[in-house]
């Protein structure tokens, strides 16, 4: 797979400072980004309201009666006892979104990004391979752009190309504590295109899982499990984050945890 710059690596050693940085318990931020930066901050990912219009966890807090923090936990910012399935949930909407950053959210970040980093040309992607899509040999695009106007078959029967070929699937993984990750290259931009199409006129976009460029000046997390994504990186950056109101962001510490029960404002039932 090669397209608009974005393809599949096999050195994975551009990943092997990762692993190293890695610190703290369980939940940490430092677990899920690497130590090492000089900050740090969690941008959660945006809820939808009933209306299918995205809502910042601030927004929902004011309407559950509930308090925004750095470390706040959806599950208790919207009333339930349950941090997996989020049953009897006082938020009317639909929830965020765990393991990807929305595409509205990760193109502002990409353009925030570029200007800090000498190696906008030059970033590394990690895809965590255990996404079904990954592996179909059906209908899947591993680059969303691919299928764009222009891209797309013209035969509306015609199969879409599977996200990755069986050699590209052999390609050695990152293997870091608990994921193993098959491993992009390209352009920050790129970070747009991942996605894969469950039809021909669906496309379900997906953000890489870890990302950062060739001089590591930054790193972006969006853990599968997570409905916030980390970054760490330079204080000018975090800063410059905090400041853009398109980001729900708050700053937060290596060692902060972000496990189901760091939420110490937002009592459950």
């Amino acid at each position: 797979m090669v397209t608009r710059g974005l393809r599949a690596s096999d050195d994975v050693s551009a990943a092997a400072w990762i692993a190293s940085r890695f610190e703290g318990g369980f939940g940490a931020v430092t677990r899920t980004v690497p130590g090492g930066f000089a900050a740090y901050v969690r941008i959660c990912h945006p809820a939808t309201d009933r209306a299918g219009r995205l809502a910042t966890w601030p927004q929902v807090a004011r309407q559950t009666g509930r308090k925004a923090h750095p470390l706040m936990q959806w599950h208790a910012l919207v009333g339930s006892a349950d941090p997996l399935n989020v049953s009897g949930s006082l938020w009317p909407g639909d929830d965020p979104q765990r393991g990807t950053l929305v595409p509205e959210v990760l193109a502002r970040l990409c353009d925030a990004l570029t200007d800090h980093t000498a190696t906008p040309e030059r970033c590394f992607f990690g895809l965590w391979e255990g996404w079904g899509w990954i592996r179909s040999s059906s209908i899947g695009a591993a680059v969303a752009r691919a299928c764009s106007a222009g891209d797309a078959p013209s035969n509306p029967d015609e199969p879409i190309t599977a996200a990755f070929s069986a050699e590209e699937l052999r390609q050695p993984r990152v293997h870091l504590p608990g994921r193993d990750y098959l491993l992009l290259a390209g352009p920050l931009e790129a970070a747009l295109q991942i996605g894969h199409r469950p039809s021909p006129e669906r496309l379900e976009p997906q953000s890489p899982n870890l990302f950062w460029p060739a001089d590591r000046a930054w790193c972006v997390a969006s853990e599968i499990d997570f409905d916030s994504t980390l970054l760490g990186g330079t204080t000018e950056l975090v800063d410059a984050i905090l400041q853009t109101p398109e980001f729900d962001a708050w700053p937060v510490q290596p060692g902060a945890s972000l496990a189901h029960d760091a939420d110490q404002f937002n009592a459950v039932p």
